[in-house]
């Protein structure tokens, strides 16, 4: 794939860099991070569909943090993760495949949707978090194994094609499995998202679809975001820098929206 060379501003690397750092710190206390730095790159003039990938990208090593936080609670739910996870993996490769074949003016005319689904995803996380673990049944028959798994390859098709808001769609998932404990839930749920994320970020990655001058430093910068940025969102609170980044995500998705008119 050819990525078109961007000419660049000069207050527009300094924007994405922050961006990145900011959504480093704020997936490291409440998620959304995506929220802050995909808009960033389409507000520089990077193409959506690059852009997209690029994002992926850049974010995903700093899931290893989570991923590593929660790992006792996976290493104690094998048997979730196992049926999940290729539902993840061959869900998040056909949303990767897709995204690459869909035109670059398709996919920016759907851009301020996705980021307005995404930010209403995020709002409703902790209220259906809440919900779930009220899900006091054991559902774990046949019937609810198989319909866990096929939603959850829809979700790794999404979560491959843009990906912000998987996490509360996942929790979603498990809750249909019957499972309770919101450690062993979130646990599972970073698992399945760096699962997901690493397979598009690969194909993103062999198919030439990243943006490696813009790639790598936000990378850099969002693991710097979420190692020194975490204490001060958390001095505000996951409630506060929710409610934040689900204020901006609505503000960026009516920017973008005012931008077709």
């Amino acid at each position: 794939m050819h990525n078109p060379r961007v000419p660049n501003q000069p207050w527009q690397f300094p924007l994405i860099l922050l961006a990145a750092f900011a959504a480093g710190m704020v997936n490291s206390v409440a998620g959304g991070g995506t929220l802050l730095s995909f808009p960033a790159l389409v507000w520089a003039g990077r193409d959506p569909l690059l852009a997209n990938a690029t994002n992926t990208i850049a974010l995903w090593p700093g899931s290893l943090g989570g991923l590593w936080g929660y790992r006792r609670e996976v290493s104690g739910s094998g048997r979730f993760a196992a049926a999940l996870l290729g539902p993840s993996i061959l869900g998040g490769i056909l949303g990767a495949i897709v995204l690459l074949r869909t035109p670059s003016k398709t996919f920016a005319g759907l851009v301020p949707w996705l980021i307005l689904l995404a930010t209403l995803l995020l709002a409703v996380q902790e209220p259906a978090s809440r919900l779930v673990a009220k899900l006091g049944a054991d559902r774990r028959g046949p019937a609810w194994w198989a319909g866990a798994m096929c939603f959850q390859f829809l979700v790794g098709l999404y979560g491959g094609y843009f990906g912000a808001g998987i996490g509360i769609l996942m929790l979603a998932a498990l809750g249909l499995l019957g499972l309770t404990d919101i450690h062993q839930m979130n646990g599972l749920k970073n698992f399945l998202a760096f699962s997901i994320n690493a397979t598009a970020a690969l194909y993103f990655a062999a198919r030439g679809a990243v943006l490696w001058s813009d790639g790598l430093p936000m990378a850099a910068a969002a693991v710097c975001g979420g190692l020194t940025g975490a204490a001060l969102a958390r001095k505000l609170g996951r409630k506060a820098v929710r409610r934040a980044v689900v204020g901006i995500g609505l503000l960026m998705a009516l920017s973008l929206f005012m931008r077709r008119i």
